[in-house]
């Protein structure tokens, strides 16, 4: 099974959500569906980054490592070859 580390973006406050999944299409979905928690009546949500992970534990600790990352740390981020978010999401 195949991992992701993924930064959505809030298009109503502008506000960045970290987290990880196997299905990045599937769970931006759920996420603009209101199926999460911390995210419900936060969005529109819009993917702005995705990494592709070796395996679930490296998506764990990649997470954990950008949900305590600086903001310009995740604006630089956004721009970095790693992110391979148009292979996925259509704007």
């Amino acid at each position: 099974m195949e991992y992701y580390v993924y930064i959505l973006q809030s298009e109503q406050s502008g506000v960045y959500y970290k987290g990880y999944t196997s299905y990045p299409v599937l769970r931006l979905e759920e996420h603009n569906q209101g199926q999460s928690r911390y995210t419900s009546g936060k969005g529109p949500w819009e993917m702005v980054y995705l990494e592709k992970m070796p395996d679930k534990r490296a998506a764990l600790i990649r997470e954990k490592q950008l949900k305590r990352s600086n903001i310009n740390y995740i604006k630089w981020l956004i721009g970095q070859d790693l992110n391979i978010v148009s292979l996925f999401i259509l704007s």
